[in-house]
């Protein structure tokens, strides 16, 4: 358990943070899930205004510390290439 005060305050601010990632994370999915439905479904332009939602909230993650930034690059790339091929 943590002794000093500033030990003590690190554990307060991590509980905080963590809540604040977790929320961030899940609404990253749910905007990634959105063009991910949309492709399989086969409906090209409801996929492309996903993505175009998707891709700032991605990039948002990243600077705020949730996401890496070459995963983020790398999930959009995919995530743009499914949704080109639809045509």
């Amino acid at each position: 358990m943590a002794n000093t005060l500033q030990a003590k305050k690190r554990v307060r601010r991590n509980a905080k943070r963590e809540d604040i990632n977790k929320a961030r994370r899940s609404r990253i999915r749910t905007y990634v899930k959105k063009v991910e439905l949309a492709v399989e479904a086969g409906n090209a332009d409801e996929a492309k205004v996903a993505l175009k939602e998707a891709q700032p909230e991605l990039m948002r993650g990243v600077t705020k510390g949730v996401l890496h930034k070459k995963t983020a690059s790398r999930k959009v790339s995919r995530l743009a290439k499914r949704v080109k091929a639809l045509g």
